[in-house]
């Protein structure tokens, strides 16, 4: 059958199972909004107020839902608000299908009204991206975006479409969505050197990252802690991957993680690490992470192998599948001395200044107690990240979205509308600080407008506070441009999008006033007052290890 550009846009998307995508209109994608019109009963399209938020909620869909979301966005302007969105997705293997227009081909290149070269700016951050230029090549384009972005190493592909392509018409045949590029198994004599290696450790610890999540391995994960008897602490992007709950769970490793998880580390004999990729904020200085450790690394993307740190065992492949081949590999064993052993090296979180104000230790515990464990909870990047990370227990995949690798203040409620309406049964809470809520806090309208139930807790310290802890830790207390002075009033601007606006100043009003919040129907803005002098505690310098650990700050 004979289609336009445009509608075999909405053909393929129809194709790969897309219901719903994210996008801001404009003039180079006319035809493609045209279209949209008449799929309006099987594509639902949200209209964000800023593209940065289209691209936060379609990566936002896809971290709470796991299937592969979709933003669109017109040339120029459009598509470089895109970027932020893009490169968060990036670092975090997020499976995103960005589609943009661009002026038609005969333009290109001659500095035409909001022309830009999206391809160009786009491909350090993008898994793959293509400019279409022939109508022809349209849909085979869309389909390998949507092959690329789910297989391997999830991520974002960009497409560019100039004008014309979508007015052009070509013939087009439907086709079943496309199959995803299976991984290959571990090779057989890396699996047998993993398991030598685990049968003899004794102190072996495991390291899970976001690539448990990303591949749905956590039933798999928690079989094999059981199986072998060993503890788990996770990367801030494998929370929820490993029960927060469980006796094994040592908790968070890295610079703001537990100090028995990092200890762990410091003591252990093997580390197996899992869907990680040591960072900086997990192995600041590398020549002391892990010390005593031989170690595994499991990852599906080989580029991953000895980046940051020398791993003697390589298992590459998707983590679900390397889970199962162990379990089969190995049978149960028993680790209770050292067990025993990472059990005492559990402390208590460091008190944090209060001021008369709550602390952030209350009001996410209290949080927590109120909410149930499928709860989907967003946070924007700054301290309030950090603490939601240390006191929230999460024990399901996918209930904890946060920009982990770029850590994109202003994330926050473009991804919180979008988990909301990837899993509308679900409470979402969005965890934000004043700081990051003013960057794009022109999206309250979008969850207004949708009457999407979420709640923002904005945690109000009137500082950047991230910033100026390191100002009060490494800058001898010169807080340069991390106190705005904003005076916004919280409640009332909620009030005015058409929101519910509450309030806490006193320990005694978080409970009630939460409760409050969770029972709104719509869109909830939760101003609550902390000290400005409440620091994430422990801390691991940057290029330090465990031992520099700062559990309290002393002027």
């Amino acid at each position: 059958m004979e289609r336009t550009g445009a509608q075999i846009i909405m053909d393929v998307l129809l194709e790969q199972g897309v219901d719903t995508i994210f996008g801001y209109p404009g003039a180079t994608v006319l035809a493609v909004y045209d279209a949209l019109y008449d799929y309006s009963d099987k594509i639902r399209h949200i209209l964000t107020a800023h593209e940065q938020g289209a691209a936060h909620a379609a990566e936002g869909y896809a971290r709470a839902s796991g299937k592969t979301g979709v933003c669109l966005a017109t040339s120029g302007p459009g598509s470089t608000n895109l970027v932020t969105g893009i490169a968060s997705a990036f670092m975090d293997s997020i499976p995103v299908v960005f589609i943009t227009g661009n002026v038609d081909a005969s333009l290109l290149g001659r500095d035409s009204f909001q022309e830009v070269d999206t391809t160009g700016i786009t491909m350090p951050v993008t898994k793959h991206s293509f400019i279409v230029k022939r109508i022809e090549d349209l849909a085979h384009s869309l389909r390998e975006a949507f092959r690329i972005a789910g297989s391997g190493r999830k991520g974002p592909v960009l497409v560019d479409i100039p004008k014309n392509i979508t007015l052009a018409s070509t013939d087009y045949t439907p086709q079943p969505a496309v199959r995803m590029t299976p991984a290959q198994p571990p090779r057989a004599v890396c699996l047998e050197r993993a398991v030598q290696a685990i049968r003899a450790a004794r102190q072996p610890l495991l390291y899970i990252g976001g690539g448990v999540i990303s591949s749905g391995a956590s039933v798999e994960l928690i079989a094999l802690a059981q199986r072998l008897d060993i503890p788990v602490a996770s990367s801030m992007m494998g929370l929820g991957g490993f029960p927060a709950d469980h006796p094994l769970y040592l908790g968070m490793i890295g610079m703001h993680g537990a100090y028995a998880a990092n200890r762990a580390a410091q003591e252990c004999d093997l580390l197996i690490a899992a869907g990680a990729r040591f960072s900086d904020r997990v192995a600041g200085n590398r020549a002391q992470f892990a010390p005593k450790a031989k170690i595994i690394h499991m990852d599906i993307d080989p580029a991953e192998m000895d980046k940051n740190l020398f791993a003697e065992y390589h298992l590459r492949g998707d983590l679900k599948e390397i889970f199962r081949r162990l379990l089969t590999a190995l049978p149960p064993m028993e680790h209770a001395a050292w067990r025993e052993q990472t059990a005492g090296f559990r402390q208590p979180q460091p008190a944090v200044p209060e001021d008369g104000l709550p602390s952030p230790k209350q009001v996410i515990e209290t949080l927590d107690r109120l909410t149930p464990d499928e709860t989907q909870i967003v946070t924007d990047v700054g301290q309030h990240q950090m603490w939601t990370a240390q006191y929230y227990t999460f024990e399901r995949p996918r209930t904890f979205i946060t920009s982990g690798g770029l850590g994109a203040m202003g994330f926050g409620l473009g991804a919180a509308i979008g988990a909301s309406l990837a899993n509308p049964a679900r409470r979402t809470v969005l965890v934000s600080g004043d700081g990051s809520f003013h960057m794009n806090l022109n999206e309250l309208a979008t969850a207004v407008s949708y009457r999407l139930p979420i709640v923002d807790l904005v945690m109000n310290n009137t500082v950047l506070g991230m910033v100026r802890q390191w100002q009060t830790v490494f800058y001898h207390h010169r807080y340069a441009q991390t106190a705005p002075q904003r005076q916004t009033d919280l409640v009332r601007l909620a009030e005015a999008f058409g929101a519910q606006g509450l309030r806490i100043e006193r320990a005694e009003q978080v409970e009630p006033v939460l409760r409050q919040a969770l029972a709104c129907d719509g869109p909830c803005v939760v101003d609550c007052r902390i000290s400005p002098d409440a620091m994430v505690l422990p801390m691991i310098p940057p290029g330090g290890a465990v031992q520099d650990t700062i559990n309290v700050f002393v002027e």
